[in-house]
């Protein structure tokens, strides 16, 4: 089976996962409450979806 004859810099190592660093997810403001929320989905803070009220939101004390 082949295997490597030499070993591979830092440079060539950090060149192929240049690509693998993440990305921060999208955010939008909820029209309602004006939080950051991820979009096509219901606000967490306020519980309304395209301005509909989807989820009633208790108050936990």
């Amino acid at each position: 089976m082949p295997n490597p004859k030499k070993r591979q810099s830092r440079s060539r190592r950090n060149k192929r996962r240049s690509h693998d660093a993440l990305s921060r997810p999208a955010t939008s403001l909820c029209p309602q409450c004006g939080e950051p929320k991820r979009p096509h989905t219901v606000c967490p803070k306020c519980g309304t979806y395209k301005g509909r009220e989807v989820l009633t939101i208790t108050e936990s004390i």
